[in-house]
């Protein structure tokens, strides 16, 4: 049972409200920042469910900065909690991995052993021969699941330690070879380059 005393007294007031106030903009600010990711990946359902929440917390803890305008912290605890909840959104953005990415590797060497290595782990690689500005380059392309990201670096670096690679978010993907539960973790048990 909660002490109404307590909530009307000055500690509260003092350490209480901006904690909540703090605590309220992480997790707005966070659900915000997920749910423009689900927008920008067409997730067309989760994106509303996730605004009706945002939008709830944040009129919460507005609404205890309009009840006490005269408390200047409770601005501080606002936009510090607003800070906080981006790197926080951001984070959990990173972790949850959503969606697909387009690995576009751009190197001076053949590079015939980054297909058979990219194809080993089961991912769908076009090859294509270019021009660079110090002469003939070699540009792959690989879509991927992002969370698959740090593996398919890793088998570029490995390629190329000097390799130039860019990485974009990719809205749709129709078809395409990517690897199945458990193929990556099994070959590359079995070893990279040949």
């Amino acid at each position: 049972m909660v002490d109404h005393q307590f909530l009307h007294s000055q500690w509260f007031a003092w350490f209480g409200i901006p904690v909540l106030i703090f605590v309220a903009r992480i997790c707005d600010v966070s659900v915000g920042t997920l749910r423009i990711m689900f927008i920008g990946r067409g997730k067309k359902a989760i994106a509303p469910f996730l605004g009706f929440f945002e939008v709830l917390i944040w009129l919460i803890a507005i609404g205890q900065i309009m009840q006490h305008l005269t408390m200047a912290f409770y601005y501080v605890a606002y936009a510090a909690g607003f800070a906080a909840g981006t790197f926080v959104g951001m984070y959990i953005e990173e972790k949850l991995a959503v969606g697909m990415i387009l690995v576009r590797v751009i190197s001076n060497k053949d590079a015939a052993g980054l297909i058979e290595a990219l194809a080993a782990e089961d991912y769908g690689v076009t090859s294509v021969p270019a021009q660079g500005a110090r002469g003939e380059v070699s540009l792959v392309h690989t879509i991927i699941k992002r969370s698959d990201l740090a593996r398919v670096i890793e088998i570029v670096t490995r390629f190329d330690p000097k390799v130039f690679y860019t990485i974009e978010d990719v809205r749709c993907v129709k078809e395409g070879i990517f690897p199945s539960a458990g193929s990556s973790q099994l070959k590359s048990a079995l070893g990279g380059f040949r």
